[in-house]
């Protein structure tokens, strides 16, 4: 009894230094504070960035004036930067798994715990590294997008979802940050670095990205390469359809790039 007792203490001591301290790789930690940014994601399709920069000038003073992960020639780690003097979080910027050639999809689901809004302050001013995630977990309907370092990480309970902006968390297991999440994303779509239509997405939109993803994840991009002929007139039909699509012009023309490349690849097939 005893030692049951302990070990409940100890995991509540753990769980609150997990709720108050991350860790990101490299052993660089970060405080979570009570002032999340006030930033509206932009969701390429690819990437989750938020940050204020409009362009890819503003976005180069961004990274000057800042310090943590970045994108270092072809070594594309996800982006967290810190303000040198109140060394709080000023924007971040993760990597859909898809992006990288060891990445997979799962139908399991982790259970989620509820988010806490907050911001983060580094404990140095210090750059770092911080690896891609790796693994896509898909909720019905992609009402989230659920992303995790490796398929480890569904192996035992996450410990907290900090929210650092709207709709955007950072995913915690033993005080270590393991994955993200993006609520509502077909809601943030739209072309790099321009800021989404603040009017909702479309159902016909919704569809699209759900359809987008399968192309592009397993099993089905594994059917496009292969040349089968069903899954070469989804891609046929989802390209078309996003053409015609008479609203939501900016999230459709998201989209169309996310498939562009298959489309170059494999639509004459």
């Amino acid at each position: 009894m005893h030692d049951r007792g302990a070990r409940r203490e100890a995991g509540g001591r753990d769980a609150a230094r997990t709720a108050t301290t991350l860790t990101f790789d490299g052993g660089r930690r970060a405080t979570v504070t009570d002032d999340p940014l006030h930033i509206t994601p932009r969701f390429s399709g690819d990437t989750v960035d938020v940050a204020h920069y409009a362009d890819v000038e503003a976005r180069e003073r961004f990274l000057a004036d800042t310090f943590g992960s970045r994108h270092q020639l072809w070594d594309t780690p996800d982006v967290f930067r810190f303000d040198p003097g109140s060394r709080k979080l000023v924007g971040a910027g993760v990597q859909m798994p898809y992006v990288s050639a060891m990445s997979e999809t799962s139908d399991r689901l982790p259970t989620l715990p509820s988010v806490r809004r907050g911001g983060l302050r580094a404990d140095e001013v210090r750059d770092f590294r911080h690896e891609m995630c790796t693994v896509l977990c898909r909720a019905p309907g992609d009402t989230v997008l659920i992303c995790l370092r490796d398929l480890d990480v569904l192996d035992e309970p996450l410990d907290a979802r900090i929210g650092i902006a709207p709709d955007v968390s950072l995913l915690v297991r033993r005080g270590a940050v393991v994955g993200w999440t993006l609520t509502d994303p077909a809601r943030y779509l739209t072309t790099a670095y321009a800021a989404p239509d603040p009017a909702p997405p479309s159902s016909a939109t919704r569809r699209l990205l759900t359809e987008c993803l399968d192309l592009i994840t397993e099993p089905v991009v594994d059917d496009l390469v292969d040349g089968d002929p069903s899954a070469l007139a989804r891609l046929s039909a989802a390209d078309a359809a996003l053409r015609a699509q008479p609203e939501d012009r900016h999230r459709a023309a998201a989209l169309l790039e996310l498939i562009a490349t298959y489309v170059d690849d494999y639509g004459s097939a």
